[in-house]
């Protein structure tokens, strides 16, 4: 069973199946929606089988496939799997069927086309299947050209599946968010393509390929950049470091790249932008651990704390722009920019419980904002209003929408015994023992979050209720569906994440090791020995 091509099948599957909705008659919506559904679960089955399979002491890239691509560039398919992409792959297999139930009736909302069901649900099996490949891939060239081809059924899923309106300026505004997001993202592309030719020049500089010629394949060139064979100057490194980075941090986003982001969000329906926050977003800060930490181990020290200090700006600023929102929908999209500002420190912390516990909050976050942001659409869709101060009372009606908003509003704020709170202290230890101060600004970000979680779920939830909130209703069963495992994984993980600790935490220690980076040792003053008797020794 091992030697099948298990990682090609689990990104070949999302594809397929997102080619064969399209052949579907336009009068089969509900069918079209119900096999996108069960692709996504058997997507999801191939990801539990590779989970069950994984061995964390084991090699440190497993399942690994290899062909011939390109072979005039040295481009090859190879795929290949560790511990840190294992369990983003388990998030983006066991998101993707959530988010489709709960976009079921979004083809009511987004537009009357004959076949705008069969768009939909296939756009968002195309998005999966470029996120698990880049996952995966081990050949650079492989990884970019994903990176760079998921952005465009990410770009119709913004632009063309947003909530139906006739206002002329809400389109526009739509309109305007996803060329924003497709144009910033392509720039950072163009940026990191640069900076792949030239790394492949390198490498054929120097005859790492086959033959004397240069390589793309990610094994080869990280173990010549960690052995110093790459031979090539500081600075050229350094600019081929920035050119990688550039580009991941326009799609984590890290501040002030994260612009595009508040737009995209809102304009989209609420399982678009969380596929695309909760999983797409992923791929960035991904590319910071794999690429720009184990290719450019020097420049990626070098830069480190600048970045550490625009991560550090972009918690602070998300959390207090989310405080000032009046959107809920808005709100929930800056809590991200904050989050994100906690991953991308745990990177460039660079220890062992930095990356560790970055590693995890990419997973915690995926499954607490997916929560947040599904039930607040719910709520919308409801009421038909994203204001703060329309709602009211909605815990009067609604209980249960009231009851998993608080719980999930409480991960964001990253309570103790909820998801979040693990990863989130992990990494405010780690960036501790190398950058002090970066973590003592960052922890301000704990106080500001409770202060927009928790007067949001006041305004909203609590007090009277509100003229034209008395017919709301309670989430239904197909909501509950999705909202009871999202729930249940912030519980479970919070309570034990060992198991996904186990995968995370050899990955990460590889990676430092790789890289030549050790956990500072703490700073004890030392004391004069005692004698058993209280005397000190002379």
């Amino acid at each position: 069973m091992r030697d099948l091509p298990w990682l090609t099948m689990l990104w070949v599957v999302p594809l397929a199946g997102a080619a064969l909705v399209l052949l579907f008659p336009a009068a089969w919506r509900t069918a079209a929606r119900s096999f996108a559904l069960v692709v996504s679960l058997a997507a999801l089955g191939i990801g539990i089988w590779l989970a069950t399979q994984f061995e964390p002491g084991g090699e440190q890239y497993q399942f690994v496939e290899s062909r011939t691509w390109i072979p005039a560039f040295g481009a090859g398919y190879t795929v290949g799997m560790d511990g840190i992409a294992l369990v983003l792959v388990l998030l983006t297999a066991a998101l993707v069927p959530l988010l489709l139930l709960a976009g079921w009736q979004d083809e009511r909302e987004v537009g009357t086309g004959a076949r705008v069901t069969h768009y939909y649900v296939a756009l968002t099996l195309v998005v999966e299947a470029m996120v698990l490949i880049s996952f995966v891939s081990l050949d650079i060239l492989l990884f970019y050209v994903f990176f760079e081809v998921m952005l465009i059924p990410m770009y119709f899923l913004i632009g063309g599946f947003g909530p139906r309106t006739s206002d002329v300026a809400v389109r526009q505004q739509r309109s305007r968010a996803a060329v924003k997001f497709l144009l910033y993202n392509l720039f950072g592309g163009l940026i990191m393509l640069a900076a792949v030719i030239g790394l492949y020049v390198i490498t054929a500089r120097e005859k790492l390929g086959v033959d004397g010629a240069g390589t793309f394949d990610f094994r080869i060139v990280m173990q010549a950049a960690n052995s110093g064979q790459l031979g090539a100057a500081p600075a050229v490194l350094n600019a081929l470091f920035l050119g990688f980075m550039f580009a991941f941090a326009v799609k984590a986003p890290l501040w002030p790249l994260h612009t595009w982001l508040p737009d995209a969000a809102v304009s989209a329906t609420p399982a678009s932008a969380v596929l695309m926050m909760a999983v797409v977003d992923k791929v960035g800060t991904f590319g910071m651990l794999r690429y720009c930490l184990l290719l450019f181990p020097s420049a990626s020290a070098t830069y480190a704390p600048v970045i550490s200090v625009l991560a550090v700006i972009g918690i602070i600023y998300g959390a207090l722009l989310a405080i000032g929102q009046t959107d809920v929908m808005r709100l929930i999209a800056y809590t991200s920019i904050s989050h994100f500002g906690f991953i991308i420190l745990g990177i460039f912390a660079m220890t062992t419980q930095g990356g560790t516990g970055a590693t995890l909050y990419m997973v915690n976050h995926g499954i607490s904002t997916a929560a947040l942001f599904l039930i607040a659409g719910f709520l919308v869709s409801r009421r038909g209003t994203r204001l703060i101060a329309d709602y009211g009372g909605v815990q009067k009606v609604a209980p249960i929408l009231a009851g998993t908003f608080f719980i999930s509003g409480l991960a964001t704020l990253s309570l103790p015994g909820l998801a979040p709170f693990v990863s989130e202290f992990m990494v405010l230890i780690g960036t501790f023992t190398r950058y002090p101060v970066a973590a003592i600004f960052a922890s301000t970000a704990l106080v500001l979050a409770a202060l927009y979680v928790l007067w949001m779920y006041q305004r909203m939830m609590t007090g009277p209720v509100k003229a034209g909130n008395e017919k709301l209703y309670d989430l239904l069963p197909r909501e509950m569906v999705v909202v009871v495992p999202l729930i249940a994984a912030l519980l479970f993980l919070g309570a034990y994440p060992k198991p996904a600790l186990d995968r995370i935490d050899p990955a990460v220690a590889r990676t430092l090791t790789t890289i030549g980076q050790h956990d500072p040792a703490p700073a004890v003053k030392p004391e004069a020995a005692t004698t058993p008797s209280g005397g000190a020794h002379k």
